[in-house]
């Protein structure tokens, strides 16, 4: 569409080169007449008046809106008029029901200001910040909604984001207390590979602050651990204003909680384990290298790759995020921990443990070494229970076993698999249950020294040959572990014969008595039929015969005769 400079230079030509009247111009353009007579008067188009709209309605009422935003000076902040509230008193109390809700608001929205700024208030101004590589990151938690396990669930999605580049760091976690707030900075120092070497910016999270004190700028009392904490990793906290005034202070990490959950999280992601939703998070995050921000030239990854060469490095010795906490072990050992039981070896029943209560597990300590580990149980109440932990109990009360809640878990967890099951069926129909379990109890014992694999397999091969022993099992397994360690001569690209593995594996270690009871009939693979008869004793009765005989003819020197021989 010409503009309307063009239009009229083209009607001043063609009434001076064709001599048009101002009818015949107008019909020529489609204009009207009153358009070519101001071409004709000048060449410059007259200005155009602006739309008056519906703003007009408005005018009436401007002074009773601008009554209540004065009043609104020395009105509370949180009783302030609202452009709804105003809209509702004006058609209560002047009859403006022809106003919109849209024409008061914007109206409001610009009078407000000029109010503020007439009654001598302070008019908040934002000024555009640079920030050096490596300098200053942002920290902030957000709330999401996650389906696990089946059940909506509220966790919480901790954001560490770098100020320079952009480059952030999300996990998500059920708690936002201080295990998870310092597990949040453990995992964003290992992904950027390093630390800020200025501040990191806060809100006065209670993980960090124990008290605001008002009235002496940005001084905290903090938390002791935290303390602990940002001096192993040397970096100075920035603490915002508290409320809305220090919203914007951090506005990048505050963008970037809600960019995230909006981009990535919605509709609610669904997974089995929070572990599960991390990694994928972690897969989003290296997408998001790719990702510019609002006008820059760069991307993400390409700023984050000048910026990290400028940060701290981490320290030597890592830091443990956890709680420490040390319950006592219960009859059940079992410790409680925020109300959610938690197993732990027999052994430690009526002590004392040292229990280091992270944010997405929980760890509990001998000494330095660690007993027993167990993923965090968000539900209240709930409980984490190992089999493991109880192996040595169950093989002096077999029998409890068959119930036991332990066995339960292990079977949901697959832990305890159908190899499992079917050697301890075999094992009971050989050797009773008792005995059968116990068999059971010492290969489940395998598990602490040996690789699941390798036991599966040594499993599968014990039965295969009707041998229904933890020996046996240990021995196979052990086998099995050697012939796929690479460079062992077990593996794909070894130089050995081809058929030289089958040749190990048909030679193995089996009891002809346990064949038997397990199925007579039964042709194992490997195993020749056993055709030989059952053993005899009868050549050695032949012997005690003849040695009775000799006794009577020969007497001994003194004469006396066996008591054997005496009728």
């Amino acid at each position: 569409m010409e503009s309307r400079v063009e239009l009229f230079a083209q009607i001043r030509r063609d009434a001076r080169v064709e001599g048009l009247s101002v009818r015949a111009l107008a019909t020529r353009h489609g204009v009207h007449r009153k358009t070519v007579r101001q071409a004709l008067e000048s060449a410059v188009p007259p200005e155009r008046k602006p739309r008056q709209g519906v703003a007009w309605r408005l005018g009436p009422f401007k002074a009773a809106i601008d009554a209540m935003l004065i009043e609104d000076t020395t009105a509370p902040r949180k009783q302030r008029h609202t452009a709804r509230r105003i809209l509702a008193r004006l058609i209560e109390e002047h009859g403006a029901e022809e106003l919109s809700y849209s024409t008061v608001r914007d109206y409001v929205r610009v009078r407000r200001a000029q109010i503020d700024v007439e009654a001598g208030r302070r008019v908040e101004v934002f000024i555009p910040q640079d920030h050096a590589p490596g300098a200053e990151a942002e920290v902030d938690f957000g709330e999401v909604w996650v389906v696990l396990n089946g059940v909506k669930t509220k966790c919480h999605l901790f954001v560490f984001r770098l100020s320079h580049s952009g480059k952030a760091i999300h996990r998500i976690y059920p708690t936002q207390a201080q295990e998870a707030f310092l597990e949040g900075h453990l995992e964003a120092f290992q992904e950027i590979g390093g630390v800020p070497t200025r501040h990191i910016r806060y809100d006065n999270l209670t993980s960090a602050v124990t008290a605001v004190v008002f009235g002496q700028g940005r001084q905290r009392v903090e938390n002791d651990r935290w303390v602990l904490f940002r001096s192993h990793y040397g970096f100075d906290p920035f603490y915002c204003q508290p409320g809305l005034a220090g919203a914007h202070e951090k506005g990048g990490v505050e963008g970037e909680v809600g960019w995230f959950r909006r981009n990535r999280l919605s509709p609610m992601p669904v997974t089995d384990s929070l572990d599960e939703l991390n990694d994928r998070i972690r897969g989003w995050e290296a997408e998001d290298e790719h990702r510019r921000i609002n006008d820059r030239i760069r991307t993400i990854g390409q700023d984050f790759a000048i910026e990290q060469p400028s940060l701290s490095p981490l320290p030597a010795e890592a830091f443990d995020p956890g709680l420490v906490l040390t319950p006592r072990v219960d009859r059940s050992s079992m410790i409680t921990v925020r109300m959610v039981k938690y197993s732990v070896p027999a052994r430690f029943i009526g002590r004392k443990v040292r229990v280091s209560l992270r944010a997405s597990e929980l760890v509990v300590f001998d000494g330095r070494t660690v007993a027993a580990r167990h993923r965090r149980v968000v539900a209240k109440h709930g409980q984490s229970v190992q089999l493991d932990h109880y192996l040595e109990v169950l093989k002096t009360k077999p029998g409890a076993l068959p119930g036991s809640t332990a066995l339960a878990r292990a079977r949901d967890s697959g832990a305890f698999t159908g190899a499992h099951e079917a050697f301890w069926a075999a094992s009971r129909r050989v050797n009773g249950d008792a005995d059968g379990t116990r068999e059971l109890i010492d290969v489940l014992l395998l598990h602490r020294s040996m690789d699941a694999a390798d036991i599966q397999a040594g499993i599968t091969a014990a039965l295969s040959v009707g041998a229904v022993s933890a020996d046996v099992v240990a021995v196979e397994a052990r086998r099995h572990a050697t012939n796929t360690i690479p460079g062992s001569g077990g593996g794909s690209g070894s130089d050995r014969h081809p058929g030289a593995r089958d040749e190990v594996n048909v030679h193995r270690v089996v009891s002809l008595t346990q064949r038997r009871l397990m199925d007579p009939a039964a042709v194992i693979a490997g195993l020749p039929p056993d055709t030989r008869p059952l053993p005899s004793i009868n050549a050695y009765d032949e012997l005690l015969a003849k040695r009775t005989e000799h006794s009577i003819d020969h007497p001994t020197e003194s004469g006396t005769v066996p008591k054997e021989n005496i009728s």
